[in-house]
């Protein structure tokens, strides 16, 4: 399976080379397929008023970066895979590797991790765990996955493109439990949702987020978070992208494609639903919502209300990153190589630096004083903003 999973039939050849033009990570972040060769062009960078002034701090040069594939920060400590297999372990105060192990073998999802054990799955379907540069058990799925494990609680949890999910012994790789369930025919080929929530496992299933007993997968709640539309599989995609934002008690998610929901998560109801066309996450502060929409368009949703806080198109066509607020700061970078510093009341931007024109490939990550930025031929370089 190169962008869908098929459990109905519907996996012909041309079928999955439509969804993959259509629906695949294009170079810009665009989804929607068009008759015309020409892509829109990306808008020309203006002038701002700098209000952040960034400067480079320290720089590791690694294999390329692929869509997909993700940054585990945990224990103060910067995990990171490339497309190629290469696991390392950095110290992101000042970039020195802890240590580095070579898979030599193709990644289809990111790294989980929880400081001691770290987990990454191959495009062969194989569960990898890793601790101090060795690996200490292998583990064959019964199907792809493209979401990155989560190792917690002293498990890996893994959540498989046939919406399975599974927990594993984290010191032996002896499966615990298993649970499935049914959904739409196709899967999106794109990380999807399996995080935490304080004793809750939080699992996209389709367009629905469930939060699960970590100890037998038994359902606690379950939320409607993506209404299903269109007249074929293609257009009824509504599973949930990675990259929740949660403030206190409220956790917020992207349906693909079709709206942006904010639920109660410790009492599984919904709050607000907004239309929204984006395929990647979103972050927040206790103000708004921040989220990319696949045109480039930013948008902020007020946090109570969902109402419009402000749109922005100062980066349209280029291809942002979901937006991360941390620390006062709202960043987001582009596929054209730049990281953007915005003003969270209004979308300006307030500050600007090129890191590399391969483009970035992953949501800056905030670690101390500095941002950590991931490019797409493997740069890793941190950032220090003021």
């Amino acid at each position: 399976m190169n962008s869908v999973s098929s459990q109905a039939g519907f996996s012909s050849k041309w079928t999955k080379r439509l969804i993959q033009a259509c629906f695949g990570f294009l170079l810009l972040g665009l989804v929607a397929c068009s008759s015309t060769p020409n892509k829109p062009k990306p808008t020309a960078l203006a002038d701002f008023n700098a209000k952040v002034t960034a400067q480079k701090v320290w720089s590791v040069q690694l294999s390329p970066f692929g869509a997909n594939l993700s940054h585990n920060l945990s224990a103060g400590q910067l995990a990171l895979v490339t497309s190629s297999g290469l696991v390392s372990l950095l110290n992101p105060a000042n970039g020195a590797e802890t240590w580095r192990i070579a898979l030599n073998t193709p990644i289809a999802a990111g790294i989980g991790g929880d400081g001691e054990r770290f987990a990454v799955i191959s495009q062969a379907n194989e569960l990898i765990a890793m601790s101090q540069a060795k690996v200490i058990w292998r583990v064959k799925l019964p199907a792809a996955s493209f979401t990155s494990p989560l190792v917690a609680g002293g498990r890996v949890f893994v959540l498989t493109a046939n919406r399975t999910v599974m927990a594993f012994d984290g010191a032996s790789g002896q499966r615990l439990w298993s649970q499935q369930r049914s959904g739409d025919p196709l899967v999106l080929n794109q990380s999807g949702i399996l995080t935490s929530f304080q004793d809750n496992l939080l699992v996209g299933f389709a367009g629905r987020l469930l939060a699960m007993n970590p100890g037998n997968g038994v359902a606690r709640w379950e939320v409607n978070m993506g209404a299903s539309r269109g007249t074929n599989e293609i257009e009824r995609l509504t599973d949930l992208v990675s990259g929740v934002s949660r403030v206190n008690n409220v956790v917020c998610a992207r349906s693909f494609q079709t709206s942006v929901t904010c639920i109660d998560a410790m009492k599984g109801s919904n709050l607000w639903s907004r239309a929204a066309q984006g395929h990647v996450g979103l972050s927040a502060n206790e103000v708004a919502v921040f989220g990319s929409e696949s045109d480039g368009k930013l948008v902020a949703w007020q946090a109570g209300s969902g109402q419009v806080a402000w749109q922005s198109e100062v980066l349209r066509f280029r291809g942002p990153t979901a937006l991360n607020w941390q620390s006062g700061q709202l960043i987001v970078g582009d596929a054209l190589g730049w990281v953007h510093w915005l003003d969270a009341n209004n979308g300006q931007i307030v500050g600007r630096i090129q890191v590399d024109a391969s483009g970035v490939a992953m949501t800056p990550v905030r670690v101390g004083q500095n941002w950590v930025v991931v490019t797409r031929s493997g740069l890793v370089q941190a950032l220090r903003a003021e």
